[in-house]
């Protein structure tokens, strides 16, 4: 029965918490007396409170973002409930900053704002001081076995503040979080690593400009982790760094790591800054097999206006540079962000920047839409740009000065139908179809877009016949020719082996041999791979 339990939802069972583990390998002594619960935010919180409650623990903590933050509330407001003397600690980006007038934040016993990796230990530490030995020691002391902030050790409890702000914890001091990844993780979750922290970037939508000045672990001893989870089989690494191309020698010594163990079916994820990309790194980049490297490039948006107002710094002719030569020479799967709802970025700017990246050719478009994270400085346009957002998570943009709320709703719908259509890699061959002789990619997806609304008047649980079925029948009705676009999908449909025979009305079905898969990828990046 332990007397801590750290715990948080997470938006699926394949996102195996990360904050979590660092929490918990850096525990010390208290470990022994710590357990993880990990649950997800389609479970209901009577079942999540049921199953805490079960180990009887003296403290709870949760982590707690965008995503979970409703789901987590109601759970601790039930645990709060039935047990109100069960402490709870409250930690992550969504409780970090602005803290007063959150619910949750009221129920909860303490907040540890900031990176908590260190601070939860000494918190638990003090709490956990009931009793002395006969040299006059707390079991606290005993118990936590470590380095520790006396100071919060020796904190009475009724004097122990509720918002307790963490230290910078030194990264070379952390314990690793990696053994804490079980079989069953590496086997069938993400694997979530990080070489670094923090963001050299001023962006004010997003959080990581807060986390200054950026930090790296020591590379051997990162390497050496990594070269655990490979002996145990881990094949799938998504790394969280910001910035991952920020410092030349780190991403060329932890690419070449990767490269000199490469074995068929690892796949590797980084976040990179779009207009670094030096010779050495492109030479490196393009050892590795198609299909093999994901790049996230946060764009963002392509108008220098907007840029400036959200204090972003990039180079677009060296960025466009960059994601061609991704495309052109290298395997690298490139999936770019673009966000709708930026202050003074309308429809005309971001269409244009739409059809830009898209003639640039990355395989994945995200385009998504502004999101106030509390702490963030994008508030600071409100006024001029009357820019109004949803009161509750994930408080998405509803409408700005230069996107009225329905025009707001028809890019949600846009970003949502692209996401299925285009994204998933579901509909490569037929995609270009819809802006064929030269029209503008924006302007005629957002006009399927509204079509496919109106005709099925939702977004989401669209089976992928329906989708193959609109695309036929839109295309068709705007002058395409009936048999190319009957045999674009059915290419686009036998890209993926096993899937039964596509059906569409009025088409006889053609039979195509299937061919088999060349690659061994993850299934959305090896749709667009055959593609290619």
């Amino acid at each position: 029965m332990p007397d801590i339990v750290l715990t948080t939802l997470n938006a699926k069972y394949i996102h195996a918490s990360f904050g979590l583990r660092y929490l918990m390998a850096n525990l010390g002594a208290l470990s022994a007396r710590a357990g993880m619960a990990e649950f997800h935010i389609n479970q209901t919180p009577l079942e999540i409170t049921e199953a805490i409650l079960a180990g009887e623990p003296r403290i709870v903590g949760f982590g707690v973002y965008i995503w979970n933050v409703e789901q987590t509330t109601e759970v601790v407001a039930l645990l709060k409930r039935i047990r109100p003397e069960l402490i709870v600690i409250l930690g992550g980006p969504e409780v970090s900053y602005e803290t007063e007038g959150q619910e949750i934040v009221a129920l909860a016993d303490h907040v540890i704002t900031g990176e908590g990796d260190v601070k939860f230990a000494e918190v638990c530490a003090a709490l956990l001081v009931d009793e002395t030995d006969h040299q006059g020691r707390s079991s606290g002391e005993l118990r936590y076995g470590r380095a520790a902030d006396l100071s919060v050790i020796g904190t009475p409890l009724a004097s122990l503040q509720k918002i307790i702000p963490a230290e910078l914890p030194k990264l070379e001091h952390l314990a690793s979080p990696y053994d804490f990844y079980t079989d069953e993780d590496l086997a069938h979750r993400i694997v979530y690593v990080e070489a670094s922290r923090g963001c050299p970037f001023t962006c004010e939508f997003c959080l990581s400009s807060l986390d200054l000045p950026v930090r790296a672990f020591p590379l051997d001893a990162f390497l050496a982790a990594m070269q655990q989870l490979l002996d145990r089989g881990a094949m799938q690494f998504k790394f969280v760094d910001r910035t991952f191309n920020l410092h030349l020698p780190t991403s060329m010594g932890i690419l070449q790591f990767f490269l000199d163990r490469w074995r068929d079916g690892l796949f590797l994820h980084f976040e990179m800054i779009p207009d670094r990309l030096p010779e050495q790194l492109r030479a490196l980049i393009q050892k590795f097999p198609p299909g093999a490297v994901q790049f996230e490039v946060g764009i963002q948006t392509f108008d220098d206006a907007v840029s400036k107002n959200i204090s972003r710094r990039q180079n677009l002719d060296r960025l466009a540079d960059n994601l061609r030569f991704l495309r052109e020479e290298t395997g690298v799967h490139v999936h770019a962000d673009l966000i709708v709802g930026l202050p003074g970025e309308g429809m005309e700017s971001f269409g244009r920047g739409f059809d830009r990246l898209v003639q640039l050719g990355p395989q994945e478009i995200q385009v998504g839409i502004l999101k106030r994270l509390r702490g963030t400085p994008i508030v600071r346009h409100d006024a001029e740009y009357r820019m109004k957002y949803a009161p509750h998570p994930p408080y998405e943009i509803l409408e700005t000065r230069d996107m009225d709320f329905p025009t707001m709703q028809r890019m949600r719908r846009f970003a949502r139908y692209w996401d299925i259509v285009a994204n998933s890699g579901n509909f490569s061959g037929t995609l270009a179809l819809l802006w064929r002789d030269g029209a503008s990619p924006f302007a005629e997806f957002l006009r399927f877009s509204d079509w496919l609304h109106a005709t099925l008047r939702r977004t989401h649980q669209i089976a992928l016949q329906s989708i193959a079925q609109g695309l036929f029948d839109f295309l068709t009705e705007n002058g395409a020719d009936r048999t190319s676009v009957a045999a674009a999908l059915e290419a686009d449909w036998r890209r993926t082996p096993g899937r039964e025979a596509l059906s569409l009305r009025g088409v006889p079905a053609a039979v195509v041999p299937l061919k088999p898969a060349a690659i061994r990828a993850a299934r959305r990046q090896a749709r667009h791979t055959y593609a290619g």
